[in-house]
């Protein structure tokens, strides 16, 4: 924290997280190339941090079995000029319609987007129930197991915080397409589904099905089938990167596939 504030970054908060040696550090907001420009900058001050004292820091999603991973809430506002743009003091819950509509695009694009967001084979790991992670694509004011939360702030501070994404993403591929996701839905007018505030980890398929609650994909390989369907969001990576992500996520899935785990041969070795 101390090197970060020597480089200009005004840390906001500093804590030990759930699991083992995780820790969550949180520095104020930026305009968007200027975030991801902070998220990689603070990655390598970490890690050579850690590295001078004989320790690696590692961004790793879910490294170690059976406790939380490590995941990247990314809080999102739109201004116009010095207003955001995200608040209306006499809208519901003291949003515009212009934040219900941007919500409604990160909702209506959230299968596809995951697979920048959430980049790795090991990603969904974290992306599982009861470990403080989302798993299905809704939103709430105050329940922190939607896909989306809204902060109780409310002035200039009004935003919408994405709760998937993890640090092995490419900070600005991920704000790219939740950007371009975002303004699909002010563009089309798009309105999100009625908010979710109880805990949706103990409702049943058939409470989900009616509330309008879908999941996100469960594995690299169904993320990138979902991208492949959505061109918004293959044009807001543009087809260069997107024809070469999608071979290189194609081909760490092939990879994937071949091993055989230390589980497997718990379960199946001696059984069979």
């Amino acid at each position: 924290v101390l090197e970060l504030e020597k480089m200009g970054f005004e840390v906001e908060a500093s804590h030990h997280e759930t699991a083992p040696g995780q820790h969550e550090i949180d520095f104020k907001y930026a305009d968007v190339i200027e975030a991801c420009d902070n998220i990689q900058t603070f990655k390598l001050v970490v890690k050579t941090i850690a590295r001078k004292h004989g320790l690696h820091a590692t961004f790793m999603a879910k490294p170690l079995y059976g406790i939380a991973g490590s995941g990247m809430h990314c809080n999102m506002s739109l201004f116009k000029g010095k207003e955001n743009a995200f608040f209306n003091e006499e809208g519901d819950r003291q949003l515009s319609k212009t934040a219900y509509q941007f919500m409604a695009g990160l909702l209506d694009h959230a299968r596809a987007f995951t697979a920048v967001c959430n980049p790795t084979v090991n990603s969904y790991k974290r992306l599982v129930p009861g470990f403080e992670a989302p798993v299905y694509v809704a939103w709430s004011g105050h329940n922190r197991s939607p896909l989306i939360r809204i902060p109780e702030a409310r002035g200039l501070s009004t935003r919408l915080e994405l709760r998937s994404v993890d640090p092995t993403a490419n900070p600005y591929l991920a704000m790219a397409v939740l950007l371009e996701a975002g303004l699909d839905g002010i563009r089309r007018e798009l309105t999100p589904p009625p908010a979710v505030d109880r805990n949706i980890y103990v409702m049943t398929e058939e409470e989900r099905e009616a509330a309008q609650i879908y999941d996100l994909p469960s594995t690299i390989h169904n993320a990138i089938k979902a991208l492949r369907k959505d061109p918004v969001m293959i044009d807001a990576l543009g087809q260069h990167i997107y024809g070469n992500f999608n071979e290189a996520k194609r081909m760490e899935w092939a990879a994937y596939r071949q091993t055989v785990s230390e589980w497997e041969r718990e379960q199946y070795l001696e059984l069979y």
